[in-house]
């Protein structure tokens, strides 16, 4: 008998490079390990036919039918002049619906002399659309019912009663992946169980070997949910038990106590509010407070709808800060941004902001902007005030985090949008405090509670869930540009009549249009179907679409445009002119998507809606409606009434509840994209556990992973788990995991 593979054994020693090579490339898989936890997508029933009346269009299908009729045409063609050529169709049935395969050339024969009426097999190929007829083209097949060959009995070897239907490619079948497993799968006894045995029996849970075996073999639909069962869990316990960990760590560091004086600069603050705080708000100070003051750092999550108050909030947090001797550094994302929230603390602070000059209050401090296009006077301005603790609050850009910036004091860091900052930022400029600063990381995406769980599983989280008195509501709409162009024309008469009104229009536009741009890098999305034509295209541009407006349908308005590329003087005198009132229309990218606050502003039209995200629409969206006129969104599209990107335009159109938007969001992308790792290029670490339809389990494995932690911060006395941990985890998507 042949030595069982070690899990950690690479998979060219047991299936030969070629095979490896596929997997690895495209599967990312490479260890015999990896391949056991690539688990079938569904199962096929041999005795059950598929629904082939379901196929989605252009995916890479893997389908059980049986062949209807089989039809070989001869024909002329340049290569084939005497009526040589050749074309074998072939009809497969499956009781739902037909769908034909087709044949051509030197590829005819084996399936001429294998296909025939009754046959019954396995078909894997890309769907296409012919002559209005779904197809496959050369599909690959495994025959399930032998013609004596003996390829029944292989099939039956891998497959049993249900035929699993794995995540696969082109290059790779299905049912090469399940004959992989074939081999691989007596290693599945050596597999070490994470799961403590106390919680495993608790739960009624099967061992990880017996639950491997039955993913890819199993006998009855039962064999797959106890399977599934126990799968999950142990995804959901151990990255659960990653985050405790980090959290258990956090919080032995040491960090000063911040507590405010009670006629310091906030009381003195709070007095100049002009409007009372929303209870949402005053709750979740409340929290922060009480973190504050703890001599561990804090570490929370602030997650609020745009315009739900959240800035003012941070404010309110670094003025404790500052009240109590510390200092605090407000990292923005854009040099726009960091400028825009620069701008309104001043504002809202008045003479509490302008410390060490004459006309300041008298426990007033110093806040500074510190940016990368700063001229150098100001910079080394900015850096000295920072040194000696003149500056009790500095707001910036990732300029915050360079070598040379030191600080006197830094008590708190407050993150704005999170998921636009890696780990290692957020750590370098931790790393500025002389003991770890407290960290406040906000975000206007609203994060669905699972996802909290498993991404920010290392931070608290608050919610502020109420928007401040004197919001308007937006009104949302879809315009479906190529069906209906007249909608469109329209669109612009509502931006004139917002204008007549006296109010202003934001236009956003995928991309900024200047010759450095290209098509192929704008972000150009896979065409979706052969139709697709408005997907083809370049995205629309800022440039061109702000010409086209004052040349056009927005002729005589005061339109300007703002982009990423702009120098930052000019990006600033923009926005203060748009936010004076001086500009009428603002044709802009994204750059406009957080923090910009303009309540005069009413009205946005987004070009080319389809090309942005859920999140993204609804954080755009956020930006009208802010003063005490209600807002208008018009959400401009060319794609077909049927396609899906319709159907998220309408979700968008159709609900204000960013909590609503998010779980959409989630359910239309990959489960994986939710921890990041579409940017760090590793595979998901989820397979089986659903991030929103799982949300009993991640909770119940982030109670038992607390208190494990608790028990065992470093599992010692279990060494399977902390194994599962390094597997699961190796350091690169461990830093992933904070990503968001």
């Amino acid at each position: 008998m042949d030595p069982v593979p070690a899990l950690e054994e690479p998979l060219k020693k047991v299936l030969g490079p070629a095979t490896a090579k596929v997997m690895a490339e495209h599967l990312g898989l490479h260890t015999v390990g990896d391949l056991l936890h690539h688990y079938p997508r569904r199962y096929e029933e041999r005795g059950q036919l598929t629904h082939l009346a379901d196929l989605p269009m252009d995916e890479h299908v893997t389908v059980v039918a049986q062949v209807a009729d089989a039809r070989l045409h001869t024909f002329a063609s340049a290569k084939a002049p005497r009526g040589k050529g050749q074309r074998l169709e072939v009809t497969i049935t499956d009781g739902s619906g037909r769908l034909q395969l087709v044949f051509f050339g030197a590829g005819v024969h084996k399936p001429h002399k294998e296909l025939l009426p009754g046959t019954r097999a396995l078909f894997a190929g890309k769907v296409s659309v012919f002559n209005r007829r779904l197809q496959l083209a050369h599909p690959a097949y495994e025959l399930l019912r032998g013609d004596g060959d003996g390829a029944e009995e292989t099939v039956e070897s891998w497959a049993g009663a249900l035929i699993p239907i794995y995540p696969a490619t082109a290059k790779l079948e299905s049912w090469k992946i399940g004959k992989a497993l074939q081999t691989v799968l007596p290693s599945a006894r050596e597999a070490v169980d994470p799961l403590p045995e106390s919680l495993r029996e608790g739960r009624g849970l099967v061992p990880l070997p017996e639950a491997l075996l039955k993913i890819h073999r199993p006998q009855t639909k039962a064999d797959i949910e106890d399977a599934r069962a126990r799968l999950k869990w142990d995804e959901a316990f151990v990255l659960q038990v990653a985050l405790a960990r980090r959290r258990h760590a956090d919080a032995q560091l040491p960090a000063v106590a911040r507590r405010p004086g009670p006629d310091g600069l906030l009381a003195a603050f709070d007095d100049r509010l002009p409007f009372t705080l929303t209870e949402g708000q005053q709750k979740v100070s409340a929290e922060i407070f009480a973190d504050l003051a703890t001599e561990h750092p804090m570490h929370r999550l602030l997650q609020g709808e745009v315009g739900s108050g959240k800035t003012m909030v941070a404010l309110r947090a670094m003025l404790a800060v500052v009240d109590a001797g510390g200092q605090a550094a407000m990292l923005a994302p854009t040099e726009v941004l960091a400028q825009q929230h620069h701008r309104s603390v001043t504002e809202m602070m008045g003479e509490l902001a302008e410390g060490g000059m004459l006309d300041g209050a008298e426990n007033a401090t110093k806040v500074v902007l510190l940016t990368g296009s700063m001229g150098a006077a100001a910079r080394r301005h900015a850096l000295l005030d920072l040194a000696t603790g003149e500056a009790g609050i500095v707001i910036g850009t990732h300029a915050l985090i360079e070598d040379k910036v030191q600080f006197h004091d830094l008590g708190l860091v407050v993150v704005d949008e999170q998921h636009r900052f890696g780990v290692e930022q957020r750590d370098a400029l931790r790393g500025k405090g002389k003991q770890p600063p407290h960290l406040l990381v906000m975000t206007a995406t609203p994060i669905p509670r699972t996802v909290a769980m498993t991404v920010f599983g290392d931070l608290e989280t608050s919610v502020l869930d109420q928007l401040p008195a004197g919001r308007s509501p937006i009104a949302s709409h879809v315009v479906p540009a190529a069906d209906k162009p007249h909608f469109l024309a329209r669109a612009w008469e509502r931006v004139r009549e917002e204008v007549a009104g006296g109010h202003q229009a934001y236009v956003v536009c995928p991309r900024i249009g200047d010759e450095e741009d290209d098509p192929k890098k704008a972000g150009r999305k896979k065409p979706a179907s052969p139709e697709d034509e408005a997907e083809k295209r370049p995205p629309l541009a800022v440039l061109d679409v702000a010409d086209q407006l004052a040349k056009g349908p927005l002729h005589g308005l005061r339109v300007e445009v703002l982009h990423g590329r702009m120098p930052p003087d000019d990006k600033d005198a923009v926005m203060r002119r748009f936010a004076a009132g001086e500009t009428d229309v603002l044709v802009a990218t994204t750059v406009i998507e957080v923090g910009v606050n303009v309540p005069n502003a009413t009205a946005m039209v987004i070009m080319d809606a389809d090309r942005f995200g859920v999140s993204q629409l609804h954080q755009l969206r956020g930006r009208v409606g802010r003063g005490s006129a209600p807002g208008l969104c018009l959400l401009v599209t060319e794609m077909p009434e049927a396609s899906a990107a319709r159907q998220r335009l309408n979700a968008v159109a159709s609900t204000l509840d960013g909590f609503e938007l998010s779980r959409i969001d989630l359910e239309q992308r990959r489960e994986g994209d939710v921890l990041g790792q579409a940017q760090s290029g590793t595979r998901s670490s989820l397979r089986v556990l659903a991030v929103i339809d799982d949300e009993e389990i991640i909770a119940e494995a982030r109670r038992e992973a607390t208190a494990v932690v608790a028990a065992d911060p470093e599992l010692e006395r279990l060494p399977a788990l902390r194994t599962a941990l390094d597997a699961l985890l190796d350091e690169e998507r461990e830093q992933y995991l904070e990503k968001g």
